[in-house]
């Protein structure tokens, strides 16, 4: 069985036991991430995702890809040329597993790029992602996105600046479907989401926690 799975704006077809390069991830060597923007795996095919499908790799280095040398020369009276090299940051890794369904429900941390989010939010943010709810005893365990949280379902998330259908959709895809679970996210977990989501920094700058606040009221 063979997936395809997206990180770092690319796509790659891997199968357990593959060793690849990404786009830098944040995480170490010897730690095992999760991917879980699964675009095809098996006879599943997404839409654009296979919700609940993950891709589980270990860590294996740090590298540096192939010197690219980029060389730029302007013929005119006062010619000027300029010579840069540059060598990529990469993460090589080793894939473990393949999860049809229940990648969700792992606690495995994310497979994020180094980019995106420090380190150190990747590392505050995966204990509370993967423990149960302290204040309600009754609560599911959160799985490793913020947004595992119970919630009544049903809340209209187009009220929120910046969401349109597509977007609502991809929010439940991930399991947000409340108000009340995003006005409870913390700074970390608002920067793990919205890596996750491929806002930009959305979340922060519309204010998206503060308003559902408000929203929660009713």
């Amino acid at each position: 069985m063979f997936a395809v799975l997206k990180t770092g704006g690319k796509q790659y077809k891997v199968q357990s036991g593959d060793v690849l390069r990404v786009e830098k991830l944040a995480a170490d060597a010897g730690e095992t991430v999760q991917f879980n923007e699964i675009l095809m795996i098996g006879s599943q095919v997404g839409m654009p995702t296979v919700a609940g499908a993950a891709v589980q790799a270990e860590v294996i280095d740090q590298i540096k890809g192939d010197k690219v040398i980029h060389y730029v020369k302007r013929r005119r009276k006062h010619s000027s040329q300029r010579r840069k090299g540059h060598r990529q940051q990469l993460t090589l890794l080793r894939v473990t597993d393949l999860l049809e369904t229940g990648g969700d429900k792992t606690g495995v941390k994310a497979a994020i790029g180094a980019g995106s989010v420090s380190g150190a939010a990747v590392a505050a943010a995966a204990p509370k992602a993967a423990a149960p709810k302290a204040a309600a005893p009754t609560a599911e365990p959160k799985s490793e996105a913020p947004a595992a949280a119970a919630a009544p379902a049903g809340d209209d998330l187009k009220k929120l600046t910046g969401v349109g259908p597509a977007m609502e959709k991809k929010m439940h895809e991930v399991g947000i479907k409340s108000f009340a679970q995003i006005a409870g996210w913390t700074p970390e977990q608002v920067i793990a989401m919205d890596n996750r989501l491929g806002l930009k920094g959305k979340i922060e700058k519309e204010g998206w926690v503060e308003q559902a606040k408000t929203l929660a009221k009713g």
